[in-house]
């Protein structure tokens, strides 16, 4: 069974694996999850539409942590770290050719989801992104 502490840092990772900003409150365990902004064309749109999130972050700023969503490069390091540990030689290959060309991300996840690593890929994942949040947790 999953402790409170984890599931914590579960919840935030699949935020961040969302593409969200997270922002955690560790005297209430409050997790608000908001699109990272740059998503939006419309400011106002945004900000109206988080309006109450963003007010009390802003509020309590103090008691939050704030857990960005990924940089690309974060998680094109994410997918080398997991091409690393593929033990079928064919699909290693593949996918190393995948991430030194263009599109890799769309490629990658073309390869992945037409393959019987797709389950692996999601836990592996989702692992590095828990790892993550608990080493900005633990700091």
């Amino acid at each position: 069974m999953d402790s409170p502490k984890q599931n914590i840092v579960k919840n935030i990772a699949q935020e961040l694996d969302c593409g969200f900003d997270c922002y955690y409150n560790s005297s209430t365990d409050e997790i608000i999850a908001i699109p990272n902004f740059s998503q939006f064309s419309d400011k106002e749109d945004f900000k109206e539409a988080f309006r109450e999130s963003l007010e009390k972050i802003e509020k309590h700023h103090s008691d939050f942590i704030k857990f960005e969503a990924l940089e690309s490069f974060e998680s094109f390091k994410i997918m080398e770290r997991f091409v690393e540990q593929v033990a079928d030689e064919k699909l290693k290959t593949d996918l190393e050719n995948i991430l030194t060309n263009k599109k890799p991300f769309q490629n990658f996840k073309h390869k992945i989801d037409h393959s019987e690593f797709r389950q692996s890929w999601f836990e592996f994942k989702q692992s590095e992104l828990e790892k993550i949040v608990e080493n900005q947790l633990n700091s």
